[in-house]
């Protein structure tokens, strides 16, 4: 049986892992390495829905965008479709600092529902109007709204997929690899503390930790980490039918269900691996959010979750095998849409390892630029 280890139990790792079982037409028996710490995706909730995004990138959108579309298909594949605590589509509200650049970002999203009808209707909303969808929320503003917009809760999701990928032929080593290294009989081994274990094929989704295993290989990576906490309010208010909100300025807004409210996420370049709660640097998101819905001031922060992103000098993730290695496969600088992204990298790296077609083309997110021998 095929032997594959992923290093890494983030939504890369974990959505590589299903694919591979569900697309292989043989066995394969895989090791999933995860020591927990600081992992991005457990900590994180986020907003599915890319097409408002106007960044210029189009590489990066395009993988969005396929990313977003795969969700469902995905989850009902992991029998997860029911599970409305972890995903569900309840639009997305989204503000600008006036009518001008909402009227523009209304033609965006009717120009880019041509190629993406997931995006749902498009509507502009009035304050009454946004009232009736959430009436906690204050404004004398109007703002856009698309009904396929998306929340995800994150730790949940691990959660439900560690649980259904045990089931399978798939095993979790909650521990710490140190290194790997290619030996003559072209395995590849992965050492830990106390053993080390042989595969054909390993990939390495470590996320910003991946110059930890690629520098001892003699490779720079172009690669940081970057703090982002996520605060979450415990509220009274029937939060689970609303949808997710961008405000203007930092700090989107996540109704969940039971009235969880989360709030975030920052993005500190400085913060790197600090997994501590930093009050100072979050109030600004607090702020925000009391300007939008001043019903939750003085609501207390039931918990913080704090991750640590991975992200590139361009800002645009990157996957597919390392230069000059056989058989060893990365992804990483997914930054804070890791969540939508994800999967459809892991599927696309699940693909690549079986030599099958690929839904999307890696040539536009492969490591080369990214991953580059010390020598050159």
């Amino acid at each position: 049986m095929k032997q594959v280890a992923i290093i890494g139990g983030g939504i890369v790792g974990m959505s590589c892992a299903h694919f591979l079982q569900s697309l292989s037409p043989e066995p394969i028996e895989i090791t999933i390495f995860d020591d927990g710490k600081g992992q991005a995706t457990k900590a994180s909730a986020g907003i599915i829905s890319p097409w408002l995004s106007q960044r210029r990138n189009k590489d990066w959108y395009a993988l969005a965008k396929e990313g977003a579309r795969l969700y469902p298909e995905w989850l009902a594949e992991m029998n997860l479709s029911d599970d409305k605590t972890i995903y569900q589509q309840v639009g997305t509200l989204l503000f600008k600092k006036n009518e001008a650049l909402l009227d523009k970002l209304y033609h965006l999203a009717l120009e880019r529902r041509k190629e993406a009808p997931e995006i749902g209707d498009i509507a502009r909303l009035t304050p009454e109007e946004i009232k009736e969808k959430i009436p906690l929320i204050e404004t004398s503003q109007s703002a856009l709204f698309i009904s396929g917009g998306a929340r995800l809760d994150g730790q949940r999701l691990m959660t439900a997929i560690r649980r259904e990928l045990t089931k399978q032929t798939v095993t979790f080593e909650d521990k710490a690899v140190l290194n790997v290294s290619y030996s003559d009989k072209k395995q590849w081994t992965v050492h830990l503390e106390n053993r080390q274990e042989t595969f054909e094929q390993v990939v390495l989704a470590t996320g910003a930790w991946l110059p930890d295993l690629l520098t001892p290989l003699g490779y720079e990576v172009d690669v940081r980490p970057q703090k982002g906490q996520l605060l979450v309010l415990d509220t009274d208010f029937p939060s689970k039918d609303w949808p997710v909100i961008m405000p203007q300025g930092e700090g989107d807004i996540i109704p969940l269900r039971h009235g969880e409210i989360l709030i975030g996420a920052t993005h500190e370049n400085e913060g790197g691996f600090d997994l501590t709660v930093d009050t100072e640097t979050t109030q600004p998101l607090i702020d925000n959010l009391i300007r939008l819905v001043p019903q939750l001031k003085g609501t207390p922060i039931k918990t913080v979750r704090i991750g640590t992103r991975a992200y590139t000098s361009d800002f645009l993730p990157f996957f597919g095998c390392v230069p000059g290695q056989d058989n060893l496969f990365v992804a990483s600088g997914l930054g804070s849409s890791g969540l939508t992204t994800g999967p459809v990298i892991g599927k696309t790296l699940a693909q690549m390892l079986l030599n099958i077609p690929t839904d999307i083309d890696p040539i536009h997110y492969s490591p080369v630029p990214y991953i580059k021998k010390e020598a050159d």
